[in-house]
């Protein structure tokens, strides 16, 4: 089934052809004028310079005019061979669609809403008969069954026309087009760009990203510039002015040597000031008891952090390159990442 944009906007064009498999661009005079655009020949033979094909308007009062315009469009500049001109359908229409299939023009005929429309334009050689499905629906009308009929129309008969699906409002319209089995379909952009969502394809892709990082990514890949440490001597003020201003919620503490000797955690401060009010901040750190600090390897894979964060039921943990203090991780590291759902 071809896949044509349905659009005149130059910035969707862009992304949409991007892509590298749409067939073509279908466009209106209603696309036109709701763009602002002024210069119509100038807007037409750009957009021909955008895409592999264009399905473009040739308008007139009875069929030597219609025959006129797309003489005139092709003395513009646009290739025969990679335009469509589109055509209302009428006697005058299918006329025009015959002389111009004649010379090896492309013709769609259009606005077409009954079967006996399509069947004309068939008849007249059409490149491609395009019911409007949307609007058909709009007005309480089985759409989907008048496509259904020209699709067989066209496989009993032999017709070389293709039917295209048009008038898509979402994208169950493009399943419905899939499913009768339609040659052609001209989709909105806001309609194209979501037809490949699905939260169940989402949540899968995340989760294989997930798994993929843990087993892929070191610790140390993820790890912040900030190492967040306070000394023994340093008081509990200093110990939380550094975990205010570093954003962790924990801080090393090391000796003058520079050894660890333990961490300590936004949790300790809350417990240490429900015990012994504001004056524990003038405490120093040696004072304190500290539970031993969970530590991993820089070189460690970020599944061997996330089994000791959820094992330990931590929120930080130590990092050491070789034995020694390298920084920290928090749980929030790892959220960022999208390892901790």
């Amino acid at each position: 089934m071809e896949l044509y944009l349905d659009s005149v906007d130059l910035k969707e064009i862009e992304t949409a052809f991007e892509l590298g498999f749409l067939t073509g661009l279908t466009t209106t005079p209603t696309f036109m004028h709701r763009e602002g655009v002024k210069d119509i020949d100038g807007m037409i033979l750009r957009l021909a310079d955008m895409v592999p094909i264009l399905q473009v308007e040739a308008l007139g009062n009875n069929a030597d005019e219609v025959v006129k315009e797309a003489h005139r469009l092709i003395g513009l500049g646009l290739d025969k061979t990679k335009t469509v001109f589109k055509i209302p359908v009428s006697l005058e229409g299918v006329k025009a669609c015959k002389k111009l299939t004649d010379e090896g023009c492309m013709v769609n005929i259009h606005l077409v809403y009954t079967l006996q429309q399509a069947y004309m334009a068939m008849a007249a050689g059409a490149t491609y008969v395009c019911p409007l499905v949307g609007r058909l629906q709009d007005q309480g009308h089985d759409a989907l069954s008048l496509v259904e009929q020209c699709v067989e129309a066209v496989n009993y008969y032999g017709y070389n026309a293709k039917i295209m699906f048009s008038s898509v409002r979402h994208a169950e319209h493009v399943r419905n087009a899939i499913n009768i089995g339609v040659h052609t379909i001209t989709v909105p952009w806001k309609v194209m760009k979501n037809l490949t969502d699905n939260n169940f394809t989402t949540v899968g892709t995340q989760q294989f990203v997930e798994h993929t990082k843990l087993m892929t990514v070191k610790v140390a890949d993820i790890m912040r510039t900030t190492n967040p440490t306070v000394k023994l001597a340093d008081t509990v003020l200093d110990a939380t002015v550094a975990m205010t201003e570093s954003g962790f919620g924990a801080v090393a503490v090391v000796d003058e040597q520079a050894q660890l000797k333990g961490i300590f955690t936004d949790g300790d401060l809350r417990r240490q000031l429900k015990a012994d009010g504001k004056d524990v901040l003038q405490k120093k750190m040696a004072d304190l008891t500290f539970n031993p600090p969970i530590t991993v390897e820089a070189d460690d894979l970020l599944h061997v952090a996330v089994d000791l964060i959820k094992e330990k039921s931590v929120d930080n943990l130590i990092v050491l390159e070789q034995g020694k203090l390298k920084g920290m991780l928090d749980v929030q590291d790892f959220i960022e990442q999208g390892l901790m759902g």
